[in-house]
């Protein structure tokens, strides 16, 4: 007789968990990072509850990973758990085990609902290489690259070469001064395919005709559901209903 795969009851509490990925910890990559999660849930001993089949995984839900090489404020997972635990248990037990660099800043309890849906844009910061001292024309690229209807821009993917339209997933652009120097502030609405901060670098560039610049640093501030009439990003973990989560 074939073997019947082991039965697992569902899991009985649900975390939604938000982590910063800061340092050189930005290099990591997602399934680099889904590897160090998932010894970190071991090294914790939390309850985990698991799937079903002949090889049970650990019931971890992954939503709008950053790229690899940006840091982020913002990024997701969710969790399912076989015992109820205290959130705040968690969040101290997962802080111990996680390197210095990904770093558990909220635990909560689901409240049911896909949290992927829930993350709809993103807000990021951008130090592009030498903005500092000439803000002047990176306010003009911003400007060019906004008045345009489209900027197709290529990008290698798994798929191979891909051409997309940068202009189309950004809410807003604008440039601003931190830390002395000008940066770029970035709100885009999440699109398949997916636009990357990168990929706007790429159309401010085209705007001037030169070539793609590599930022020096990109960073997500945010991620959650986007506000149509403020073109703000709003918090994942509140309720639509604008409740405390």
């Amino acid at each position: 007789m074939r073997a019947q795969p082991e039965q697992q009851a569902p899991p009985v509490q649900r975390l939604r968990i938000r982590y910063a990925k800061r340092g050189r910890l930005r290099f990591t990559s997602h399934r680099d990072f889904s590897r160090a999660f998932e010894r970190a849930v071991a090294r914790a001993g939390l309850p985990m509850a698991y799937s079903s089949g002949f090889h049970p995984h650990p019931r971890i839900s992954y939503a709008g990973a950053a790229p690899t090489g940006a840091a982020s404020e913002a990024e997701y997972v969710e969790i399912g758990l076989a015992q109820v635990v205290d959130p705040g248990d968690v969040a101290a037990a997962l802080a111990q085990a996680l390197p210095d660099g990904l770093d558990v800043l909220t635990v909560i309890e689901s409240p049911g609902g896909s949290l992927a849906d829930r993350l709809t844009a993103s807000r990021w910061v951008i130090q592009v290489p030498g903005a500092g001292a000439d803000a002047e024309e990176l306010e003009a690229r911003v400007t060019a690259f906004l008045a345009a209807e489209t900027m197709t821009v290529e990008r290698m993917t798994k798929k191979g070469l891909r051409s997309f339209d940068s202009r189309a997933a950004v809410i807003s652009l604008v440039v601003r001064e931190e830390g002395g120097r000008a940066v770029l502030d970035l709100v885009l609405r999440h699109t398949v395919p997916a636009v990357r901060p990168d990929d706007v670098l790429a159309g401010l560039a085209a705007v001037a005709g030169e070539q793609p610049v590599q930022p020096a640093l990109v960073t997500r501030l945010a991620q959650g559901p986007l506000d149509e009439a403020t073109g703000l990003v709003g918090d994942p973990f509140v309720p639509a209903d604008g409740g405390v989560a």
